[in-house]
C-alpha cells in the first residue's frame, strides 16, 4: 500500500521543518502528489518542455527567478503560461525570494499551489527528501508482535493464541523493549531495510487472554517500549508437531519476503515446557554473530568435515601399512 499525500498534507505535517508559507491564499493545495521526486523546471522555463517531468514538485531557486526577472514582462508571461499549463502539483521558491507578479498571476488562474521557503535550495532538496521518501514508501499491516531484543528487532508471527503476546511481555519484563503487538505497520525504506511501528492508537498498550489490556510504560516504565524497530528476523511460532521436518543444524535457512524485502526466518515449534523466552534471545544474540562474521553452524560443518577427511587419509595410510604385497 501507498499512502497517499496532499501539498495540504504537506504543510501541516512537514510546513514547519521545511519552513514554507502559502502564498496562494489556499489555491491548489488540495492537489495531489504523485510521487516522492522534486525537480527544478529546468530549460522548461526557456520553452523546452519536451522532456519536462510535470508531475513533480517544482522548485524554482535564485537562478530560476533571477532569469524570470531578466525576461520582459511579455515574455515572462508567455512563459510562465506555457509553464502553468502542465498538471504541476505546486511550486516552491526558495530562499524567500519575492516571486514576479506574473508567477503568482499564473499559479493562481490555474489553479496550482504557490509555496515559498526561507531555506537554500541546496538546504531546502536535503530536507524534502526523506519527508517525500518517507511519506511514499509502501506501507503495509503485519499480524505479530515487534520487539526490540539485544537491539536486534524481532517479529514474532504466528496463529491467533499461539503465545506471541506472552512472549513479548516476558521479553520486556527482563529488560527488553515492546515496538508494537497484534498490529505492526512495515514500511520499506530504500532497497532493504524495513521499519516497523505500531498504529497511533496502540499507544503500547497489549492484549493479555485473561487480562485485557494492560499499559506496558505504565506498568514497567518509558524504557521498556520504543517508537519504531527495523524488522531483522521473523521468528514464526508453531505447535509441536512429531511428524514435522525441523533444521537442527541451522545451515539449512529460511528467509520470507515482506514488501520485496528478504528477512531470515526461524520456525519455533512450541511443546510444554519449552522457554521461548530464552530462545528469543539466542535467536537476536546469533543473529549478532552471523552479522559480524561469526557463523556458529557454519563453522562447526567444516569442523566436522576437516575431522572427517582427517580420519578418513588416516584410515588409507594404516591400510598401505599393513599390506605386505
Amino acid at each position: 500500500m501507498t499512502r497517499s499525500l496532499s501539498i495540504r498534507q504537506l504543510l501541516e505535517r512537514s510546513g514547519a521543518t521545511l519552513h514554507l508559507e502559502d502564498l496562494g491564499a489556499g489555491i491548489g493545495l488540495d492537489s495531489p502528489l504523485a510521487n516522492a521526486e522534486v525537480s527544478s523546471p529546468g530549460l522548461a522555463l526557456s520553452g523546452y518542455v519536451d522532456r519536462f517531468v510535470a508531475e513533480r514538485l517544482q522548485v524554482l531557486g535564485e537562478t530560476e527567478i533571477t532569469y524570470l526577472v531578466s525576461l520582459a514582462a511579455s515574455d515572462r508571461k508567455r512563459i510562465l503560461e506555457t509553464f502553468f499549463s502542465f498538471p504541476i502539483p505546486a511550486v516552491i521558491v526558495t530562499k524567500n525570494q519575492t516571486p514576479p507578479s506574473e508567477l503568482c498571476e499564473a499559479a493562481a488562474s490555474s489553479g496550482i499551489a504557490l509555496l515559498r521557503t526561507e531555506l537554500k535550495t541546496a538546504e531546502f532538496y536535503r530536507r524534502i527528501k526523506p519527508v517525500l521518501e518517507g511519506e511514499f514508501a509502501p506501507t503495509m499491516t503485519l499480524h505479530g508482535s515487534l520487539a526490540d531484543v539485544f537491539g536486534v528487532g524481532l517479529f514474532f508471527t504466528g496463529k491467533s493464541g499461539i503465545g506471541k503476546s506472552e512472549c513479548v511481555l516476558d521479553l520486556v519484563e527482563r529488560g527488553h523493549r515492546l515496538v508494537a503487538d497484534d498490529l505492526v505497520i512495515a514500511t520499506r525504506r530504500g532497497n532493504d531495510v524495513l521499519i516497523g511501528k505500531g498504529h497511533e492508537l496502540q499507544r503500547h498498550h497489549m492484549e493479555i487472554r485473561g487480562i485485557g489490556l494492560i499499559d506496558v510504560p505504565g506498568i514497567f516504565g518509558i524504557r521498556a517500549v520504543r517508537q519504531q524497530k527495523r524488522i531483522e528476523v521473523v521468528v514464526r511460532l508453531e505447535e509441536w508437531d512429531e511428524e514435522a521436518i525441523v533444521d537442527r543444524t541451522g545451515l539449512d535457512r529460511e528467509n520470507t519476503t515482506i514488501l520485496d524485502v528478504a528477512i531470515p526466518l526461524i520456525t519455533v515449534p512450541l511443546n510444554p515446557g519449552k522457554n521461548i523466552t530464552v530462545i528469543a534471545e539466542v535467536i537476536a544474540l546469533n543473529h549478532l554473530l552471523r552479522y559480524s562474521g561469526v557463523d556458529a553452524a557454519a563453522e562447526f560443518n567444516e569442523r566436522l568435515i576437516g575431522r572427517m577427511r582427517h580420519k578418513s587419509a588416516g584410515h588409507v595410510r594404516e591400510y598401505l601399512q599393513e599390506d605386505d604385497e
